[in-house]
């Protein structure tokens, strides 16, 4: 197995935008709210035999900081509060928070603390694990490797959009998580920059500063997870957790994540003041098509125009599917596509792991993704989602 002298993540910054984005809320609204996040496979989980070199990474993290030349390139964006950067200046990731253990062939996963911290973790780990088992696995990859393939799937694409008007096609890497390396997403993103008049922005802070991007996100999951315990009255979290947002940026980053709960019950909750107030909506689950006619649905009803809103698309996307999408609401709706896995880990031959962390407890006690797609749904407690479903009218047959 390779060995590493050398830290993998080497800036606090090598991470998704809507990690920092979500810890500032949470620094100024729920300072000491606690949570508990799992690693979840959802392959075969054969990572065990990792866990060793991924603990060693993990304890070089405890040395990450800030620079000052980090430090003012945050204070540039108008949303982000001194306060928090000064904070953020001073965060050192708490190593004793993370148990990483090898559970016969199994890699186990548990992260506790304080929200606020926590929340950095999941991104650099998943990182991690996944650079980790490709060099190990595919060994003679190299970033050249990954960009020559590219150039094919970019050859392609020009080929079969030659006669498209693409003049309104926005593109965002989002494979920070699940990418092959860091060398390998640095050097497609490079490429894409230069080559690609498409490409808008990266979910990566790091890699948005040092190539002049936009860094581009706004929640995950865990924000409205974590609500579900935060909130008084379980059937109005998501409403609280969509409030709260827009207390903490107002009219930047408006656009919300609509899967936790499902589509459905989240646009019941999505009413005309909240649907006026947010830029758009961010598809995560379920068939994209589906849910952009929903999303188009919902705001003609609302008597708002659906050109003055955003969808953003985030599933599984790959180049195919992206001129898909775009052929049929281009003339409709704004519409934006982060691309992840199948940007920063498609590669030939080598097969992507399928990894995430998630909330599993707030405050001691259990929450629960549902989502527009059966193998993303988790709870560790099953009368707890038995709740959910209660509280937000879901059929209870649905409940695996």
């Amino acid at each position: 197995m390779k060995k590493y002298n050398y830290p993998i993540v080497k800036t606090l910054l090598d991470t998704d935008a809507y990690k920092l984005h979500m810890q500032q809320a949470v620094f100024f609204y729920y300072k000491n709210v606690n949570v508990v996040a799992e690693f979840i496979c959802r392959g075969p989980n054969i990572l065990g035999s990792y866990s060793h070199v991924l603990l060693d990474q993990i304890n070089m993290m405890e040395s990450l900081s800030l620079s000052n030349e980090e430090y003012l390139y945050m204070n540039s964006f108008p949303f982000f509060k001194k306060e928090y950067l000064h904070w953020l200046k001073n965060f050192r990731y708490n190593i004793t928070q993370v148990k990483v253990n090898n559970y016969y062939g199994q890699l186990h996963i548990r992260i506790t603390g304080l929200w606020k911290e926590v929340i950095l973790w999941e991104v650099p780990i998943l990182s991690l694990i996944s650079e980790i088992f490709h060099k190990n696995h595919y060994p003679k990859v190299t970033p050249d490797i990954a960009v020559d393939y590219l150039n094919v799937k970019l050859k392609k694409f020009f080929n079969y959009t030659k006669n498209l008007d693409l003049s309104r096609l926005k593109i965002i890497d989002f494979g920070t998580r699940r990418r092959f390396s860091y060398d390998v997403q640095y050097s497609i993103i490079k490429r894409l920059k230069k080559q690609f008049p498409f490409l808008v922005g990266s979910s990566n802070y790091h890699i948005s500063r040092i190539l002049k991007l936009s860094p581009v996100g706004t929640q995950a999951h865990e924000w409205f997870q974590a609500h579900q315990q935060i909130s008084s009255n379980l059937k109005h979290s998501q409403s609280l957790a969509l409030k709260i947002w827009l207390c903490q940026y107002n009219n930047h980053l408006g656009i919300a994540l609509t899967d936790c709960i499902t589509m459905d019950a989240f646009l019941r909750d999505f009413n005309l003041s909240l649907s006026k107030s947010y830029q758009g909506m961010r598809h995560d689950s379920g068939d994209p098509i589906q849910w952009a006619e929903k999303a188009l649905k919902h705001y003609t009803n609302l008597g708002i125009d659906p050109s003055t809103k955003t969808l953003l698309f985030s599933d599984n996307l790959n180049f195919k599917k992206i001129i898909t999408l775009y052929r049929k609401f281009d003339k409709k709706i704004n519409i934006i596509f982060g691309i992840g896995t199948k940007l920063t880990c498609d590669i030939p031959h080598v097969k992507p792991l399928n990894i995430v962390i998630k909330l599993v407890k707030c405050n001691g006690k259990p929450v629960a993704k549902i989502s527009d797609s059966p193998g993303k749904m988790f709870c560790l407690d099953q009368e707890f989602m038995k709740s959910l479903f209660k509280a937000f009218n879901l059929p209870l047959k649905n409940i695996k």
